[in-house]
């Protein structure tokens, strides 16, 4: 009986050791896959404000521009769009500012990085290279 116990905990202990290296993996491919940025091709970026779509990009000066159908073009006049989580986002001082608190408090955006309305993440070089990973 005791034999069967401790076999039994021996399988037990394997199929644990087996779903945690499982777990572990997953989450090394994920952050992995997060880091695979290339390039935007357009310098395009979406967003999404009040449930709907808009488009942004960038001109030489790092000026933000908008369109609700990716054709017609205008200047944002306030320089700000927002992330998926809501927070703001703008450019100033040759840097990347968000604000959680509608513009109150501003701080600098961490690797100048953020998440798009549908999962896919963008970031700026210090150029103002648009970078995407989808």
């Amino acid at each position: 009986m005791k034999k069967l116990f401790f076999a039994a905990s021996a399988i037990c202990m394997l199929l644990a050791i087996n779903v945690t290296t499982s777990a572990a993996v997953t989450s090394i491919v994920k952050t992995a896959s997060v880091a695979d940025f290339k390039k935007s091709p357009n310098g395009i970026w979406e967003g999404k404000m009040d449930g709907k779509t808009y488009w942004y990009k960038l001109d030489k000066s790092a000026k933000l521009w908008w369109s609700t159908d990716g054709k017609k073009w205008a200047a944002v006049e306030n320089g700000m769009w927002a992330d998926k989580e809501g927070k703001w986002l703008k450019i100033g001082d040759g840097k990347l500012w968000w604000s959680a608190d509608q513009g109150k408090n501003w701080s600098e955006v961490p690797e100048w990085k953020w998440e798009g309305p549908k999962g896919e993440w963008y970031k700026f070089d210090a150029k103002w290279t648009l970078w995407v990973n989808k």
